[in-house]
């Protein structure tokens, strides 16, 4: 009996050490998956989880669509003013970034930029040790402006425009504006999508995804037709002598 008894023991005392040893790292060490690559992988799956339920009602979805459609007309309206008329207007520089110690500045946060007159811009850094770096980027950017740097200011005269920049122009202001209204079709999709997916697992009727979805596509119709007057205006402007 003593014998049996110490053989269940050991059977036992083995039992129990396998359920708190470690898991086997065999695995793991064959395929040298790193820790932070399985942080990773988590994050991503809570990711995916939380967007898969991030509506609860067609409401949330269209606020969302609304919101979403708006900023890619902000996005429009901000790179048009990019593009340069014959006359002198700050915002051309909006897009223009400097390498100022390591991270990418507007130069419109490094400097002053003012309009002495309706064919030249001045601009006055902050810094005046970075003159050279806001030339720079001015110089590579495709705005095709030259700038003076005389030590305190610099100075942009805008050239007039010739039929060919204007066409040039043209073009640019509508890809600018088609490029807008692919990311509006595409936050479209998924509205459509979430509404669909809402319907198939049963928390909304068919009558209510359907009413969505034409709410969706209204919202749509009506982002695409505010993008093309921006754009239509701009065209105009670039087309003024």
């Amino acid at each position: 009996m003593k014998v049996i008894s110490a053989v269940l023991l050991t059977v036992a005392t083995g039992t129990l050490c396998d359920a708190f040893a470690p898991a086997p790292t065999s695995f793991t060490r064959g395929l040298h998956v790193p820790n932070h690559a399985v942080t990773a992988a988590t994050s991503f799956t809570t990711t995916t989880t939380a967007l898969s339920m991030a509506f609860e009602s067609t409401e949330e979805v269209e606020l969302d669509m609304e919101e979403r459609m708006t900023k890619s007309i902000e996005s429009v309206k901000k790179n048009l003013t990019t593009i340069r008329t014959g006359r002198a207007n700050p915002s051309i520089l909006d897009l223009v970034k400097v390498d100022y110690y390591g991270s990418p500045t507007p130069i419109n946060q490094m400097a002053s930029i003012s309009v002495p007159n309706s064919q030249q811009l001045t601009i006055s850094p902050f810094d005046k040790s970075v003159m050279g770096d806001i030339e720079r980027a001015i110089v590579e950017s495709d705005l095709g402006l030259n700038p003076n740097n005389d030590g305190d200011i610099i100075r942009i005269n805008i050239p007039a425009i010739t039929e060919d920049r204007r066409k040039e122009l043209l073009k640019q202001c509508k890809s600018i504006g088609e490029d807008g209204k692919v990311s509006v079709r595409n936050v479209r999709r998924d509205g459509v999508d979430s509404v669909k997916k809402m319907e198939k697992a049963g928390d909304i009727g068919e009558d209510e995804s359907k009413g969505s979805q034409d709410d969706i596509q209204k919202l749509t119709d009506k982002s695409v037709k505010e993008i093309d007057s921006i754009v239509k205006n701009k065209e105009k402007d670039v087309m003024t002598v």
